[in-house]
């Protein structure tokens, strides 16, 4: 109703979150089902593979077509649809904050649809950032904290709660075939925040032991935590694979637990402890720079307290 404009950040509530509205205009150019540019027939196909090989060498051809019609993929052409959808995404922007002088446009997208669902999405993307680039009209690429920064909100909004998910609710990740996974986050989490305070008690070398040992649980809860594993199995996208990746990180985690408790009632870590450790960290995975102190934080300082 104008009341509250989408173009600026405002206040959550009585706190010091500020959330942006993701301008739906803009994002409806890429998110729209009927109007995205994604859809376009000159761009690859993502559905359709070349057995046993895996290459994809068709076109969309015609969005929502049988894979059996789709015509060969013509890169040159794909290059000329991605110029022409990022001249196009760039008026959008212009016409959008024509005449402002602080307007704020706030588009989301999830990471994987560029290049992966996408794969013209990356060349898109650096046409948008040059034809950005190119304006005279003092439009300008930010980071929402420099934003936030540059237009501090002055007034204040109540979010109801929601997610990205269908419906807008969080049924995808929290329903009858789900509710398992959740005693296990559970588990890891709380068991993660005793190893925290505890970890609080202890001081020189014993405090070193601690961090690596915490280091590799944090790890472990990270993937727990991911919510592709409930993702996956509600949407029967790979269900056996989800509940298998999400009992293996428990163990995981399980097992690195049991090595902290030992660890806290012995004073040190044995050497058959410290072997388990050591093939836990041989094994490739993300999050290989996280820092045990992120899980610290007051409850260290309570407890020294």
């Amino acid at each position: 109703d104008g009341r509250f404009p989408i173009d600026r950040a405002y206040r959550v509530g009585a706190g010091d979150v500020a959330a942006f509205a993701r301008d739906p205009v803009a994002a409806r150019q890429v998110w729209s089902r009927a109007e995205g540019y994604p859809g376009d027939g000159e761009y690859l196909e993502f559905h359709k593979k070349h057995y046993p090989g895996g290459m994809r060498y068709w076109r969309v051809t015609e969005s929502g077509g049988d894979l059996g019609a789709k015509q060969v993929y013509d890169p040159a052409k794909a290059e000329g649809r991605v110029k022409a959808h990022a001249e196009h995404f760039v008026g959008v922007l212009s016409k959008a904050l024509a005449g402002k002088d602080d307007g704020v446009i706030c588009v989301a997208f999830d990471t994987e649809l560029f290049g992966h669902w996408w794969f013209e999405g990356p060349a898109w993307i650096e046409a948008v950032l040059r034809g950005v680039a190119r304006l005279t009209s003092g439009i300008s690429v930010e980071t929402a904290g420099h934003a936030l920064a540059e237009s501090p909100p002055s007034r204040s909004i109540a979010l109801p709660e929601g997610s990205w998910g269908e419906g807008g609710g969080h049924g995808v990740w929290l329903n009858d075939n789900t509710r398992w996974t959740w005693r296990l986050v559970y588990d890891a989490e709380l068991r993660m925040s005793e190893a925290v305070r505890a970890a609080g008690r202890l001081g020189g070398a014993r405090r070193v032991g601690a961090g690596r040992i915490l280091r590799e649980m944090g790890r472990e809860l990270l993937l727990i935590e991911s919510s592709d594993w409930q993702f996956l199995i509600t949407t029967a996208g790979a269900p056996d694979y989800a509940e298998r990746r999400l009992r293996e990180h428990h163990d995981t985690f399980r097992r690195i637990s049991a090595v902290w408790e030992r660890f806290f009632e012995r004073g040190g870590l044995s050497d058959e402890d410290g072997a388990i450790l050591d093939a836990i960290e041989k094994h490739p995975r993300p999050f290989a720079a996280v820092d045990e102190k992120l899980w610290w934080g007051e409850s260290i300082g309570n407890e020294r307290a």
